[in-house]
């Protein structure tokens, strides 16, 4: 169960979070967990208290700062209204939060689900140190080149069937990253947008999501060990 945090932010105050640590006392790596268009719900704590029971330090931070849509719409301008770099920044504090818990080995990664994607991938552009990054059907507006900058390993998850994350741009971003130097697999699944998504029979592919949940909790555990 998620309980909330404030985590003091460079900008100066803090911003809430939801913060689940797994079992047990020891130091583990801890995994920033961004949030999809509707805000930090109850889904969304549902994955970080998921990722801690994989045994990571896990957080959600709100990037909505208190605001939750319940439906499309809303959703829609919530995103809409957001401020990417502020959003960015904010992402680098919750890193920094979880890299002083006491729980926490010095290792931190960022994953995220459909806007929480796009930002993880906006954070490997923006943010050093991060451990590694495994964004879910999500693209930044980041022109593509600059993928060519990325250090920070990527294993990243996409559907066959999605209008907004497309797996063809998707196959550009790790094209250049490689072209860089950098490492980046990605994952194009036979299921439509928000696969993940259990709660929302309309969209959640079982098949899919237990293939990348299993692929994403292994590469996490390679970066994160200690």
């Amino acid at each position: 169960m998620t309980t909330t945090v404030k985590v003091p932010t460079k900008a100066g105050g803090h911003i809430e979070g939801a913060l689940s640590e797994p079992s047990g006392s020891g130091k583990v790596g801890g995994l920033v967990v961004l949030q999809e268009w509707h805000g930090v719900n109850d889904i969304m704590k549902t994955q970080c208290d998921r990722f801690a029971g994989a045994g990571f330090l896990s957080i959600v931070p709100d990037l909505y700062h208190g605001k939750v849509a319940t439906d499309d719409a809303k959703a829609g301008e919530l995103m809409g209204a957001l401020d990417w770099n502020k959003a960015v920044a904010e992402i680098g504090d919750a890193i920094a939060f979880l890299r002083s818990h006491p729980r926490c080995n010095g290792k931190v990664a960022v994953t995220g689900f459909c806007m929480g994607g796009a930002l993880t991938l906006a954070a490997t552009r923006w943010l050093e140190g991060i451990a590694c990054a495994v964004p879910f059907y999500g693209l930044p507006s980041i022109p593509v080149e600059d993928f060519a900058r990325i250090r920070t390993p990527i294993q990243a998850h996409f559907a066959k069937v999605d209008d907004w994350a497309k797996a063809s741009v998707a196959e550009q971003i790790q094209k250049t990253v490689r072209s860089g130097g950098g490492q980046m697999d990605l994952f194009v699944y036979d299921a439509g947008h928000a696969f993940m998504r259990s709660s929302d029979p309309s969209k959640y592919a079982p098949e899919a999501a237990k293939l990348a949940w299993e692929r994403a909790t292994t590469f996490l555990r390679q970066h994160l060990a200690s």
